[in-house]
């Protein structure tokens, strides 16, 4: 019997497609079962992430007809009108798609906070969500905390900051500020959240992102019966009516304990109050497709609310406690690693001390020893300028010896220049009276020749007349014997007629009185002319021959009242006689001293001479001598070096947030841009005047029945 095996049978493959889930900080990709549903795909990226809250978020896509949408889990995700023919992977995003009333009190995994943290951030940033200027600011301040943990001032860099996007960039174009202006107020509360872990930082800033009016709703436009066209905003609390130009302020609420039923028809939508009384809450949509929309978010935010009102379920329950657990865990653990922070800052500063101190001993000794080689250099310094002192001494001592013998010199010469100067003063005195009695003897003499001429014109007419007497006398005589004479007989000269033929008539006498005259003046200046020669200008009648009998050494500075008496003649010929005496019996250099005197003018002789004397020994001699500085160099001081400041403490956590958010509110309130502030700037300052937020705001318009606010939104 032949055993036949089975054929072989292959398994039918399933028909797949790839999927992209993007969450905020990570994307995700998966191959799907072609049959899968949403839920599928939903757990999947839930236990991918380790999400166990999962009744906040969903799935959000892009229809084939362009609509947002969120993927319903309980259809199959090719059943609901995506489009991956166009993409090589379907994308969606992994979002919020409900939000807590409370997040410190609902939100337990640190997985949901960082996930609520990132998507409120990306719509703070986006200004989806209105964030006041300085709201962002301290929200920044927590976005870096929970991202760069502890702010350390050692390590951190200015212009760190300004490269992450931390602020709405409509509050960055509203005031006049840099980034640098920026990055420092938002330094500022960094460094107040000192030892605050990432989880408990981003919890911090949901806290504050809760508050702001325009968290956690979600915005459709509407119209009421009277085609007025308004917001409905749909929140974890209910329902919010807003006007058209205001998404910060409700007009009206409506909770989510007052309504009963909600539906639609078409772009009608129709909400039944729990109180029957009152009339139902009817609105109308763009778009019937919007009303699925608003229908979806309204039934998921009523369960959560009603869910929130109820006592947790064994796996909220059980998550809690796990999360108390873990975060006692931590808290120990933190505790712990604070401690060995402590000590190994403890630690680290005494290091520093130490190795601070280690340098500044150091340095100490470094300085010490610069000193003593300093010092050394010093001493060898001063026993090289002690050596070159000495030599300099030595020649000192004999500069000064020389110095020494040349002034008992000079004073020796100058000795011998006053005697000559006395002597020459006493022959000037001589040359002074021997020229007054020359002066005298001319002027005598000037006297003598004048009446010398005189007889001698008187003598010269008396011989004219006895010559004519003569005359008379001889032709009276001789005429009657000259008719008795014979013609060639020859006469000898009578004596008479020898005179007169000597020098014609008159010629002979004239002669030798003259000749006599001559000799008598000759005769009377020989005696007191003798030892003084003149120069031959002086007088025609002086001989050059009495300048031997001068005597030697005679002076020639003769007195300044003699010189303008004398002529020009006899002065010129006094001094050439005077000099020429003198010359004989004097010094060379004197000699020099007068013939320099007699190349000057004539009045130049009779000037006073004054002055130092050229050519005098030791008149170049210096009038200082080298000097040398011989004081030591004082020792260098030791620098001393400052311990370095221990660092400046961070301020403590502030416990009033309003006070410096108004502080800091105020600070930048003047560098604000007037005309680039936006509505919304303008609805929150409005509310700030008004003394008004977001929970005073719900509940004024909270306040009524149901009937009269449906009325109310009916008329609006």
């Amino acid at each position: 019997m032949k055993y036949r095996m089975p054929p072989f049978r292959r398994k039918k493959s399933q028909k797949s497609f790839p999927v992209k889930v993007c969450t905020l900080d990570a994307e995700l990709e998966f191959d799907l079962e072609w049959h899968a549903t949403g839920r599928d795909l939903f757990d999947l990226v839930c236990r991918t992430i380790g999400l166990r809250e999962t009744w906040y978020f969903g799935l959000q896509y892009m229809d084939s007809k362009g609509f947002i949408s969120w993927l319903k889990l309980d259809k199959k995700v090719q059943d609901q009108g995506i489009n991956p023919n166009n993409q090589p992977a379907t994308p969606f995003m992994f979002l919020g798609k409900l939000y807590p009333e409370d997040v410190a009190e609902e939100l337990v995994q640190e997985v949901t906070q960082h996930l609520f943290f990132l998507q409120v951030k990306q719509a703070i940033l986006s200004m989806d969500i209105y964030c006041p200027p300085e709201a962002s600011v301290l929200l920044a301040s927590y976005a870096v905390q929970a991202k760069y943990g502890d702010h350390d001032e050692l390590t951190y860099k200015p212009g760190t900051l300004s490269k992450d996007n931390l602020l709405p960039q409509r509050v960055i174009d509203q005031y006049q500020m840099t980034q640098e202006m920026w990055e420092e107020r938002i330094k500022v509360w960094y460094a107040d959240h000192r030892g605050m872990s990432r989880d408990e930082a981003e919890m911090e800033y949901l806290k504050i992102a809760q508050d702001l009016d325009m968290y956690g709703v979600n915005y459709f436009p509407i119209t009421n019966k009277k085609d007025t066209e308004l917001w409905l905003g749909v929140t974890a609390l209910g329902l919010n009516i807003y006007e058209k130009e205001n998404k910060l302020t409700p007009k009206t609420t409506f909770t989510w304990s007052e309504i009963r039923h909600i539906s639609f028809d078409d772009k009608k939508f129709v909400i039944k109050p729990v109180d029957k009384s009152s009339p139902n809450f009817i609105f109308f949509s763009q778009k019937a497709r919007m009303n699925k929309l608003i229908l979806d978010l309204c039934i998921g935010n009523h369960d959560l609310f009603m869910r929130r009102r109820k006592p947790d379920t064994m796996e909220v329950q059980q998550m809690k406690a796990q999360a108390k657990e873990e975060k006692s865990r931590r808290q120990v653990e933190r505790n712990k690693l604070a401690r060995e922070k402590q000590l190994r800052e403890a630690a680290e500063r005494e290091k520093a001390v130490m190795e601070q101190k280690l340098l500044q001993y150091q340095e100490e000794m470094r300085v010490a020893n610069e000193a003593l080689r300093r010092s050394e250099q010093t001493a060898d310094l001063l026993a090289e300028k002690s050596r070159v002192a000495e030599e300099e001494a030595m020649l000192l001592s004999q500069k000064a010896a020389k110095a020494e013998q040349e002034i008992n010199r000079i004073r020796l010469t100058a000795m011998k220049t006053e005697e000559e100067k006395v002597h020459l003063e006493r022959k000037t005195q001589e040359a002074e009276r021997l020229t007054a009695r020359l002066v005298d003897e001319s002027e005598r003499r000037a006297a003598e020749a004048d009446r010398l001429k005189d007889e001698l014109l008187k003598a010269r007419i008396a011989e004219k007349q006895a010559k004519e007497k003569l005359l008379q006398f001889l032709s009276r005589t001789a005429s009657p014997t000259s008719l008795q004479s014979v013609p060639h007989a020859t006469h000898s000269p009578t004596p008479l007629q020898q005179y007169e033929t000597g020098n014609g008539i008159g010629g002979g006498m004239s002669q030798s009185l003259s000749q006599l005259s001559q000799l008598s003046q000759l005769s009377q200046l020989s005696q007191p002319m003798s030892g003084l020669s003149l120069g031959p200008g002086l007088s025609p009648g002086i001989s050059p021959g009495l300048s031997p009998g001068l005597s030697p050494g005679l002076s020639p500075a003769l007195s300044p009242g003699l010189c303008p008496a004398l002529s020009p003649g006899l002065s010129q010929g006094l001094s050439q006689g005077l000099s020429q005496g003198l010359s004989q019996g004097l010094t060379p250099q004197l000699a020099a001293d007068l013939q320099a005197l007699q190349l000057g003018e004539p009045g130049d002789m009779c000037g006073s001479v004054s002055g130092d004397m050229p050519g005098l020994p030791g008149s170049d001699i210096p009038s200082e001598l080298p000097a040398y500085d011989l004081a030591a160099d004082q020792d260098m001081e030791q620098l001393s070096l400052e311990i370095e400041k221990e660092r400046v403490d961070y301020l403590e956590k502030s416990k009033h947030l309003q006070n410096q958010l108004r502080e800091l509110r105020c600070e930048i309130e003047v560098l604000k841009v007037g005309e680039k502030q936006s509505q919304m700037d303008a609805l929150h300052q409005e509310q700030l005047r008004l003394g008004e937020n977001k929970y005073s705001t719900l509940r004024k318009v909270k306040s009524g029945s149901t009937k009269a606010r449906v009325a109310f939104f009916e008329e609006l």
